[in-house]
């Protein structure tokens, strides 16, 4: 079971190291290529495969052979006798296990453990997936905010300069431009934090892929919001509850465990091995019990033996190692048992939870935009109000600052849909490259922040206000 992208798409081009800029996908290549989870989770699983081949050697022929050379010296006093021996013996033996129930077990145990094995690979290879998408949409979402801050602090700004304009020709108050001032002075340090959460995004990006980004491809405002399909919770849940991988994994635990315990249980259960041997040397080197055969003339010469056994072996006390394994592995049964169900429940509750919150996300885009229309609307009064003298500057400022606070809604809003969509479906254990594709059908390779934080219709409308000129870095702004 693998959730990863297709050598096609994996031997694609990645962003060369003079443009920089990358995609959706290009993203997820280098993280495969390169994430330091997921490499460790391939070697522990490809090491864990070595179980097998472990456990059936237990039930295979062993086969071995080898040499002794001898040389041995008799010495008797009375009467006075010395004697000397030697000689070369080649032997071979084969032993092949007829009935090994412990090693039975253990081989059903090593298979159930290597599945569990492959299914934690396949979570953390599907956690990647996730977690590409996570840490792309969240530097979007720095790089938007700190676009929107970069809007409001030249509103601002703006809105600023007007006061003392107008403190000139008399017809502000003093406390209008230090109202003014103080808002600019707090949008600027908001503007100076969000350029620094988004040095932090881009830092999380070289974390996952250990490859320097300068710009990113951005979410065209044009993406689908669509409700889950199907549209009911529980289908979700029977789906998350069958398919769901890291509760796939707690099934093959527990399989494992089981298995873990029937074979200690079976180290009370008699052996029964077929051996067969095979000797041949000097006629010296075998050896005798009467020692005065030693040297005679007689038994000179090459002599062979074989035989061929059948043992049986029939464990009476050990010091209580095998209860006390049993024990131990029939409390693992239990806690892998319990683990389970807190897998289980944990993975519906995650379950319902995404459903619930991307319908919720749903109507926040919309509720969110038509906020920021009627912000727009509000700000657009309150100005007019403010030039024939029934509102203030504080009323103005207090516009400008509600429409910049939708406008980081619906952004957070429209990111909080792409992200937990995923979510729903990596808990539903249906999460895979090709959801990523799919986003990568949206983005805007021409994406500039500054000019595409705001969906087109709204930029006409007035929300688009003079920035300072832009950057070195198109999106990082810095």
């Amino acid at each position: 079971m693998a959730w990863l992208l297709p050598t096609s798409l994996l031997a694609s081009e990645t962003p060369s190291s003079t443009s920089n800029r990358a995609d959706l996908l290009s993203v997820y290549r280098e993280a495969v290529t390169h994430n330091s989870e997921l490499a460790a989770a391939r070697a522990g699983f490809e090491a864990q495969q070595e179980a097998v081949p472990q456990a059936w050697a237990n039930l295979l022929p062993a086969i071995s052979t080898g040499a002794n050379i001898e040389s041995t010296r008799l010495e008797r006093d009375s009467p006075q006798l010395t004697r000397e021996r030697s000689g070369t013996t080649y032997q071979a033996n084969l032993k092949q296990p007829l009935f090994h129930v412990e090693s039975w077990f253990g081989l059903k145990a090593a298979q159930a453990s290597t599945s569990q094995a492959a299914a934690e690979l396949s979570a953390t290879e599907q956690e990647l997936i996730l977690k590409t998408a996570e840490t792309y949409f969240e530097t979007l979402r720095a790089t938007d905010t700190h676009a929107a801050s970069e809007a409001e602090e030249a509103a601002l700004k703006q809105q600023m300069d007007q006061s003392r304009g107008r403190l000139k020709g008399g017809m502000s108050s003093i406390t209008d431009v230090l109202d003014a001032e103080a808002a600019y002075d707090n949008a600027q340090a908001n503007r100076e934090l969000a350029a620094r959460k988004v040095d932090d995004a881009f830092e999380q990006l070289v974390r996952l892929t250990n490859h320097e980004y300068v710009s990113i491809e951005g979410v065209r405002h044009q993406l689908p919001v669509l409700s889950p399909v199907p549209l009911d919770a529980k289908l979700w849940v029977d789906t998350a509850v069958r398919q769901n991988l890291k509760l796939q994994a707690s099934n093959l635990a527990v399989q494992a465990a089981e298995e873990t315990l029937r074979q200690r249980q079976a180290g009370h259960a008699p052996t029964v091995d077929a051996v067969a041997s095979y000797r041949k040397g000097d006629n010296d080197s075998f050896g005798y019990s009467n020692p005065s055969d030693i040297g005679r003339s007689d038994y000179r010469g090459n002599v062979a033996q074989s035989s061929i056994a059948v043992e049986v072996s029939i464990p009476l006390y050990s010091g209580g190692r095998v209860s006390s394994q049993a024990r131990e592995a029939y409390k693992r049964l239990g806690q892998s048992e319990e683990q389970r169900e807190g897998q289980r429940r944990e993975v519906v509750l995650n379950t319902r939870n995404f459903y619930r919150a991307v319908n919720s996300d749903i109507e926040q885009i919309r509720a969110r935009k038509k906020t920021i229309l009627s912000a727009q609307g509000s700000l657009k009064a309150t100005k007019v109000g403010a030039d024939i003298g029934i509102r203030n500057t504080v009323d103005v400022l207090n516009a400008q600052r509600q429409l910049f606070t939708s406008v980081r809604d619906y952004n957070n809003a429209r990111y909080d849909y792409i992200l937990n969509n995923l979510r729903l479906k990596q808990s539903a254990g249906t999460l895979s490259p090709s959801d990523l594709q799919s986003l990568a059908q949206f983005l805007n390779p021409d994406y500039d922040p500054r000019r595409d934080f705001l969906p087109p219709e709204m930029t006409s409308m007035g929300m688009d206000p003079q920035r300072p000129p832009p950057a070195d870095h198109a999106v990082k702004g810095l």
